[in-house]
């Protein structure tokens, strides 16, 4: 079987940036740098740079699968985090849990979440309820 001729172009580029298996956050940095430019091209993208760019989006994607694996979240570092982001307190949570109390016990782990809240929570928030549900 023949080996595929490629274009003047692709070599060049690949002389340019040589691409390999990312090992580094440095060598990701320099990818990832690298998509930018050839997005930043925009419909002017030869098909040379297209297929380069493809091959570092594969690259880039194999190196952060491994590397930056998102951990499961339980529902109440959900929570936090949500109220946090938003800036809420705890008294802001009433119209959600009813009391003081409830709140309280919940955000401070000392209680679960109900069905009832979860869903509550979710319409609240704007997210589907059941990231409040204990797995």
């Amino acid at each position: 079987m023949k080996t595929p001729i490629l274009d003047r172009e692709y070599a060049q580029l690949l002389v340019a940036v040589q691409p390999k298996v990312i090992e580094t956050e440095e060598e990701n940095e320099f990818y990832l740098t690298e998509v930018t430019k050839l997005i930043q091209l925009g419909e002017t993208i030869s098909p040379a740079q297209e297929r380069l760019l493809r091959l570092l989006v594969n690259l880039i994607e194999s190196f952060e699968d491994l590397h930056y694996q998102l951990k499961s979240a339980t529902p109440l570092e959900i929570l936090t985090e949500l109220v946090r982001d938003r800036g809420l307190k705890q008294k802001d949570m009433l119209v959600v849990f009813g009391s003081q109390g409830i709140a309280s016990e919940v955000l401070n782990g000392k209680r679960g979440i109900s069905k009832a809240q979860a869903k509550a929570l979710g319409e609240f928030f704007k997210v589907s309820p059941s990231v409040f549900f204990e797995n």
